[in-house]
């Protein structure tokens, strides 16, 4: 069935809505709080952080997303990440989601929360609360408050993170929708990275989790910035039902369709997040090809993605095909050096610049145009079997120091 992609954002599917604005959390203009709410109850599903150092939120949303009968409502805020906080931060998780409840007239324990931003410091849970109660007023359907709720989560992100799609399921239109941020504290195996999909299907709750963490490791796990895994990382899924497909219980095609559209969502937003990487200039993608298996092909993939000397040469269009060969070779799984061939390909073309090991007859100044472009791919064919994957970060500029450097100013 095919996969319709369509502008909107987290309110396109039936009976989401979404808003985001200034609860004064940092400063009084950007945008810090969001919510997205649905008028009926949602199966939910979530992945966490990998990190041992676990933010309140998460510890919060994780104890929900296993008990919890169903979810209809996620609050997030931006500019403070609730880490590393005590049974204090825990606390404020609550408080928070006790507003919400009140608000929107629903059980505490529908309401999800996130953080992201500065680790260490405490919520000002008053400015919170009041956000809370402020955005459950200017709920809405529209693209707009969408795009708002978008803007709000960002933190050192340059551009907001949205997609949707539409598909048919048992003769009914669906539609799955996120949105997320992730720009720097991004590395596989989850990231500094929140990401919130919503959809009108009708599933169960153990098979939508089922479908999102599988997913998560052909996308969400295959990103890289700059090789920290962060406190806060959470994606989170709600399903509300409102397209009347028949309920999607047991493994079959409809299934297989709604797996496809959710890789789909998944897939744009984390290529989205690597793109947009703190100071970065372009999109770096690893693509192995030929392993003998899927872990082989992905653990060689995230090596290169996550070299920072390659991600230096892209940055410098520096077809420093070396790098690349080495990050393959100390990234932990078994191939034979001697018969690996690299390929660098982007909107300006495709070149071959290693063949058994051993460099061709390249043009540098082809090689450089083609790592000019906005998108880069490095390709290489290990000639083992026909496993592939793909890793996906960005380059490594002088910007990105310049950001981290004074981060918490």
């Amino acid at each position: 069935m095919a996969i319709t992609k369509i502008n909107g954002g987290v309110t396109a599917p039936k009976g989401f809505l979404a808003s985001g604005l200034n609860a004064g959390i940092k400063n009084q203009t950007k945008k810090d709080m969001a919510m997205v709410f649905s008028s009926t109850p949602c199966a939910a599903a979530g992945v966490f952080t990998t990190n041992l150092v676990k933010a309140a939120p998460v510890k919060w949303d994780k104890e929900i997303v296993t008990t919890s009968p169903y979810v209809q409502a996620v609050v997030v805020n931006s500019g403070i990440a609730n880490a590393c906080t005590g049974a204090e931060g825990l606390g404020y998780c609550a408080d928070t989601a006790a507003e919400a409840a009140a608000a929107l007239n629903i059980p505490k324990t529908a309401v999800l929360v996130a953080s992201t931003g500065v680790i260490g410091k405490q919520l000002p849970i008053d400015k919170i609360k009041y956000g809370v109660t402020a955005l459950s007023k200017v709920l809405g359907s529209s693209r707009e408050d969408a795009k708002l709720a978008a803007e709000a989560i960002m933190t050192t992100d340059t551009k907001s993170k949205e997609v949707a799609c539409t598909l048919e399921l048992d003769g009914k239109q669906v539609t799955v929708a996120g949105m997320c941020k992730g720009s720097g504290m991004i590395h596989p195996n989850m990231c500094t990275m929140l990401c919130f999909v919503t959809t009108d299907a009708a599933i169960s709750h153990e098979l939508l989790q089922k479908a999102l963490s599988e997913d998560v490791v052909d996308t969400f796990n295959m990103i890289s910035v700059d090789g920290d895994t962060s406190t806060n990382d959470t994606v989170l899924v709600m399903a509300n039902g409102q397209a009347e497909n028949t309920p999607i219980t047991k493994e079959g095609e409809d299934y297989k369709t709604f797996c496809e559209a959710l890789h789909f969502i998944m897939l744009e937003l984390s290529k989205k997040i690597a793109g947009d990487g703190e100071g970065c200039t372009c999109l770096f993608e690893a693509t192995v090809i030929g392993a003998k298996d899927k872990n082989q092909a992905r653990t060689i993939a995230k090596s290169v993605v996550c070299s920072s000397l390659t991600k230096a040469a892209v940055f410098g269009h520096d077809a420093n095909w070396g790098r690349i060969l080495c990050a393959m070779g100390y990234s932990g799984a078994q191939f034979d050096p001697e018969v690996v061939d690299i390929w660098l390909e982007s909107k300006a073309g495709t070149i071959k610049i290693v063949e058994n090991g051993i460099a061709t007859d390249y043009s540098e100044e082809t090689a450089t145009k083609i790592l000019s472009e906005e998108e880069v791919i490095a390709k290489m064919d290990i000639k083992e079997g026909n496993e592939t994957a793909t890793a996906f970060g960005c380059d490594l500029t002088y910007e990105y120091v310049k950001i981290n450097g004074d981060y918490r100013s």
